[in-house]
């Protein structure tokens, strides 16, 4: 099979289910985002400091993948064999949230992203997420959405902020606290 197909030469590009429409489409934009979140979490997963949590991580990224599955799909046609979007996969998020923060020390200003090139890349990850989040609450508003998907990303995000904080303790990594002047 060939990579490539020539049918989006045109700046087209087909949803699950046939539907084409163009390569800028908010649906196309907000799965794609998802992708490069997706990818960037591989980079964070990849990160030595995370050996230990390598399973869960990759657990979320099959997630994201089971969203972007959603996301591409053509809205208003049944898709039965999509796998299904639950709330226990928001639920695995706050539970490993509540242990990794029960672990850390309590935040008492902001902290600025960096001291390490590990943390760093969470809070890309961080950031990417949340503009996923924003592209699928504007899809919501045009063709509603599974509210999972939004609470997921939300979530998500919190994950990585916390994951980002986590890392840092143990990489023995002083936060770097903002001091506004």
């Amino acid at each position: 099979m060939k990579i490539y197909t020539k049918t989006g030469d045109e700046g087209t590009t087909s949803l699950f289910g046939g539907k084409r429409v163009p390569k800028f489409h908010l649906r196309i934009d907000a799965y794609g985002t998802v992708d490069e979140l997706n990818s960037y979490l591989g980079l964070i997963t990849d990160q030595e400091v995370n050996n230990i949590r390598t399973s869960f991580l990759r657990g979320i990224q099959e997630e994201l993948f089971i969203i972007g599955s959603h996301l591409a799909a053509e809205p208003g046609k049944e898709h039965k064999y999509l796998p299904p979007l639950t709330e226990d996969m928001v639920e695995k998020l706050e539970r490993e949230i509540d242990k990794m923060d029960a672990e850390l020390p309590s935040l008492k200003s902001f902290i600025l992203p960096g001291g390490h090139p590990s943390i760093s890349f969470c809070h890309v990850g961080r950031c990417i997420c949340r503009r996923a989040e924003r592209l699928c609450v504007n899809l919501d508003h045009h063709e509603k959405l599974s509210p999972v998907i939004i609470k997921y990303l939300n979530r998500l995000s919190d994950f990585l902020f916390i994951l980002a904080r986590k890392m840092g303790q143990e990489l023995n990594v002083e936060e770097i606290q903002w001091r506004p002047k």
